[in-house]
């Protein structure tokens, strides 16, 4: 009787492992700039949103007509630690990258190669010093030095009750001169969303 009944169980996990397995996958492309909050936490609409507004703002500010006029040429720009002080993940890599296309597409600075990827690229430049033709290999001591550091930080504040949430973003970011320390720009950024329907999530 007992093996009976085990038999059954077993059979009736079986089929029902074998229903949850074999429910179908619905997916649906959607266009790259169509806007969706899902879950309320930060996405790709505020990190394309926030690094347009910012940048913006950056190149309508005094510090680049003073830079051009000094130095008759364009500023060269690099991103030091924007860091994520939030409550929640927020890929920054994506969000630096982001302010990086806006600003070399506006056509009024540059970027200059980070730490990380000045060491891929010194690593190359080596490998050509000692197996790429004469005609064709870079020399060392070429490298743009750059103008301005950019660096920042992504916070957040909290306010909930029951299933209703708000969360609040600042978004601060400044540049900073390498020549002498000055910061020629400061930018800021706010987004406040409200969400409802769930369990309060920090």
């Amino acid at each position: 009787m007992k093996r009976t009944f085990s038999f059954i169980c077993l059979a009736f996990l079986t089929v029902l492992l074998g229903a949850c397995g074999n429910q179908a996958v619905k997916v649906e492309r959607i266009g790259v700039d169509e806007v969706n909050d899902l879950s309320g936490k930060w996405n790709d609409t505020d990190s394309k949103l926030v690094s347009n507004e910012m940048v913006d703002d950056m190149l309508s500010r005094p510090w680049l007509e003073t830079h051009v006029l000094q130095t008759n040429k364009m500023p060269n720009i690099i991103v030091g630690g924007i860091r994520n002080l939030s409550h929640e993940h927020v890929n920054v890599t994506t969000f630096v990258n982001d302010i990086e296309r806006e600003i070399i597409n506006s056509g009024s600075a540059s970027f200059v190669a980070n730490s990380g990827e000045r060491g891929q690229i010194r690593d190359e430049r080596f490998d050509q010093d000692l197996n790429a033709s004469e005609e064709s290999r870079k020399a060392m001591g070429q490298e743009l030095g750059a103008d301005y550091m950019m660096i920042g930080s992504i916070n957040t504040i909290i306010d909930a009750a029951g299933k209703t949430q708000i969360t609040y973003y600042q978004i601060d970011l400044k540049l900073v001169s390498l020549t002498d320390n000055r910061t020629v720009w400061i930018g800021q950024k706010k987004i406040k969303k409200l969400i409802t329907g769930r369990s309060v999530r920090y």
